[in-house]
């Protein structure tokens, strides 16, 4: 039994710019707006965040697959706004989110032609019990890495 009781809510990415961003979510995965668009800056987001001057916009998507009370991609964009690190997936922290898509290869040609990045190259590996998962990893066009995926 677990020592709370939790559901999940949503993942945050912190963007350079939500607008541009959450625009690749919608056009290239059909997330779903959640209204409204949010705007926070004060002392208590400043106290929450530990970000003195903290001030934050953004918006949050529906993720596809889940219904009309799935999780949400909330998209953020943060001022002050820190450096980006270089990408990699084998960094520790958020590693990517994941997309199952019905063809991998065309889910990547769509990606890239929407100002997203190849990390990799589409492989094809079998589980231990058989299944057969082929995949690749992708990145949006702010660098956060993209699992596309399909299970046979």
């Amino acid at each position: 039994m677990p020592l709370l009781a939790a559901r999940y809510a949503h993942t945050n990415l912190i963007a350079e710019n939500w607008q541009e961003l959450a625009a690749f979510y919608e056009t290239v995965f059909g997330c779903q707006p959640v209204p409204p668009v949010r705007d926070f800056r004060g002392p208590q987001l400043e106290a929450g965040t530990g970000v003195p001057g903290a001030a934050l916009r953004g918006a949050h998507l529906r993720l596809p697959g889940h219904g009309e009370q799935g999780p949400t991609l909330e998209i953020f964009e943060y001022n002050p706004l820190e450096n980006r690190a270089r990408t990699a997936p084998n960094r520790p922290g958020f590693g990517h989110i994941a997309f199952e898509v019905p063809d991998v290869e065309a889910a990547r040609a769509v990606v890239l032609a929407e100002g997203g990045h190849a990390l990799g190259e589409v492989v094809t590996l079998q589980t231990a019990t058989g299944a057969r998962v082929t995949w690749a990893y992708v990145t949006d066009p702010e660098c956060n890495i993209i699992e596309l995926q399909q299970w046979s």
